[in-house]
């Protein structure tokens, strides 16, 4: 085969041997994306599925059409037809398994329920349409149905999307039904006015916001997804949803959305489930089809329709409700046949031997395209732990298109250590390497934890570090060893992330300030209860407990890597790590970190190599501002010195307390005409 060497070989030459590879999954993706378009200029005008399937008004009434290949009879029952199959309300058979009717305006309103009553040769069966927009659930029978959402007076945005790629993203992850103090479900416009207003403060500027497609089940935290085209019911209406957007626009913060597109919940009367009675209309046929770790369904990604229904789905999303873009949730999953749980990726070869699903490759290739051709200032992040070479990476280039990645290493890093080694056993050294370990040419979002981290069975770090005195020993009139522990050692794990970072930083709602507990779901086992799927505000709010500590920590650490353009410096440069000491430092533009990991041990005079200059504490862990004992005398400037039996080098002598971590800018030296 003639194949032109993908750039991300010519950077990398460990993947010489899987060039040729390489090379034809990018021609793969250009050659579907050729097929798909045929003489259409481009993939956003193939990707408009939305706009001609499913329920729409007209100027002279109203035309609904299906895709449903197997079926042989199709009926639209509801409220306005008493649920009964009526010749009127009979779809009529097109083209290619298209099904479409075509009512007069005043037959359908506002707000009337309805189904599919979907026949075929074997049976038949109530389904919710492939690409409705409304799914609500009656309070008492619990069963979803489809609902007709016209409103008379449309939403009017006041603001256009934000170029969420023009910045390193700051994403400050969110689930709307869990943000209330309540303990019950919150809702769109809660969020907007209670939430939004302390994301902005705490110097986030991009929302990710989860479980926001229909789901059956609260409790799967959004993952099992029924209908892709519907917000969720349970949090508000599509408007509610559009002015939570335009509220976040409004203050220079993008909205990204969790997309499940890695697999579809079983349901068949409320999903795509055998939705024409064949079980691969969407799905894998075979022992393909169910996800063996997930109890869900897996899509087919060599099928042309169903490409269609994502990548509609994708656009849908960024034009009708102004997202800003997306993150990819189960990439993984995705990309392998085994959905990488039969292996551990210690070599290159396991990215490149045959496992690999070059259909659903291709498809994420493509979503990527479509993406920047809707909107070019949107971001995509792909949550993926395999470390698939270059994800991050466009398609010209031999990568599947993402912008970031997750470090989603980071966070297991964190969790083995608090875990199995004491705090005098940390290696500076390993902990320097396991953060900035990242491919060089792709981008990253790291993070200390995520929701993931925060789920019943696992454990938050700040749960982790104080456990059971958290519940005691929280108020600052009480003395606790452990708790004074817990706060430094918080403090320090996010700063040594965020500093690190590989062009973004994430961070799950609440733990921000070391939010308690768990995060458990109603559900039969606790009894339905709410108790742990809210975020307790009242806690990093009252000045009287040592929460805001660290909320005010996270907002100050957040603002000066943001506004100091930190990530703009694409790399650190390591200036020490003392095993023996646990002193850490590292350079990032004109920033400098020092890190003292030592559980026992201060040191005086201690000597950082740094450029010539004077250097000013920008950040101090050990603030009492944040809860620390204020060793540090912060309105110092710092002097680098030269020292003769080092040649030319010059550092900085400091003083630097036990468990705590201190930011020093360079300050400019002003010109001499």
């Amino acid at each position: 085969m003639n194949y032109k060497k993908p750039a991300i070989v010519e950077n990398d030459p460990w993947l010489e041997p899987y060039a040729e590879i390489i090379y034809r999954r990018e021609l793969k993706v250009f050659e579907k994306e050729k097929e798909l378009t045929g003489e259409i200029e481009t993939l956003s005008d193939f990707a408009t599925g939305y706009l001609y399937f499913g329920l729409h008004r007209t100027a002279h009434g109203w035309v609904f059409r299906e895709w449903a290949p197997n079926a042989t009879r199709i009926f639209l029952v509801g409220d306005f037809n008493n649920w009964q199959e009526t010749s009127e309300f009979s779809l009529v058979a097109l083209e290619n398994g298209v099904w479409e009717i075509i009512l007069p305006d005043l037959v359908l309103r506002h707000k009337d329920r309805f189904k599919l009553s979907i026949h075929w040769d074997a049976g038949k069966g109530y389904r919710l349409p492939s690409y409705v927009r409304r799914v609500v659930q009656d309070e008492h029978t619990k069963v979803f149905d489809a609902e007709i959402w016209a409103p008379e007076i449309t939403y009017e945005w006041q603001h256009d999307h934000v170029n969420a790629a023009s910045r390193p993203p700051f994403i400050y992850e969110a689930h709307v039904g869990m943000s209330t103090m309540e303990e019950r479900l919150g809702n769109f416009n809660e969020f907007r006015l209670n939430i939004l207003p302390r994301i902005k403060a705490a110097g986030y500027n991009t929302i990710q916001l989860m479980a926001i497609q229909e789901h059956p089940y609260y409790g799967s935290f959004g993952y099992h997804v029924s209908n892709f085209f519907a917000v969720s019911s349970r949090f508000g209406t599509p408007e509610d949803l559009k002015r939570l957007v335009d509220a976040a626009h409004s203050m220079d913060i993008a909205v990204i959305m969790d997309l499940v597109h890695s697999h579809s919940v079983k349901n068949e009367n409320e999903g795509l489930g055998k939705f024409d009675g064949t079980p691969y209309q969407y799905f894998h046929n075979g022992a393909r089809r169910e996800h063996i770790a997930w109890d869900s369904l897996c899509f087919d990604y060599g099928k042309n329709e169903v490409l269609h229904f994502l990548l509609s789905n994708c656009k849908f999303w960024l034009e009708e409700y102004r997202f800003d873009g997306f993150r990819f949730d189960g990439v993984t999953s995705m990309l392998y046949y085994d959905h990488g749980l039969s292996r551990n990726f210690t070599n290159y070869g396991m990215y490149y031997d045959g496992l690999e699903d070059e259909d659903a490759i291709t498809y994420l290739a493509l979503a990527n395209r479509l993406v920047k051709q809707v909107c070019p200032g949107a971001i995509t992040v792909a949550e993926e732990m395999s470390g698939m070479p270059g994800l991050a990476l466009s398609v010209e280039q031999g990568g599947y298109g993402f912008d970031f990645r997750m470090a989603m290493g980071v966070p297991d890093y964190w969790i083995k250590i608090i875990k199995e080694l004491p705090d005098e056993s940390w290696n500076v050294s390993e902990l320097y390497q396991e953060l900035t370990s990242k491919r060089a040419e792709e981008k990253t979002v790291s993070y200390a934890e995520s929701h993931d981290q925060a789920l019943v069975g696992d454990k938050t770090i700040i749960f982790r570090l104080l456990d059971k005195e958290m519940y005691f020993s929280m108020s600052k009139s009480i003395q606790n060893l452990i708790i004074d522990r817990g706060l430094a050692l918080h403090k320090m794990i996010r700063l040594v992330t965020a500093a690190t970072g590989g062009g973004g930083y994430l961070n799950f709602m609440g733990n921000e300030f070391g939010h308690p507990e768990w995060i458990d779901f109603p559900r039969e086992g606790n009894n339905w209860s709410y108790k742990y799927a809210r975020r307790q505000w009242n806690l990093v709010d009252d000045k009287l407990l040592r929460y805001h500590y660290l909320g005010d920590f996270d907002r100050d650490m957040i603002h000066l890597i943001r506004d100091s353009g930190l990530y703009t410096h694409q790399y650190c440069r390591l200036l020490a790590d003392n095993r023996p000491d646990q002193i850490l430092a590292f350079e990032r533009g004109d920033h400098l970190f020092v890190f003292n990991f030592s559980p026992v041990r201060s040191f005086t005079d201690y000597g950082i190599q740094s450029g010539p200059g004077k250097y000013r504490i920008v950040l101090n862990t050990d603030s009492p501002a944040y809860g620390g004992n204020g060793n540090v005398d912060e309105r110092l400037t710092y002097f680098a010195r030269s020292n003769a039996r080092h040649g030319a080098s010059h550092y900085l002598m400091l003083y630097l307390p036990s468990r705590s971590a201190l930011v020093f800018k360079k300050l400019k030296t002003p010109k001499v005409y």
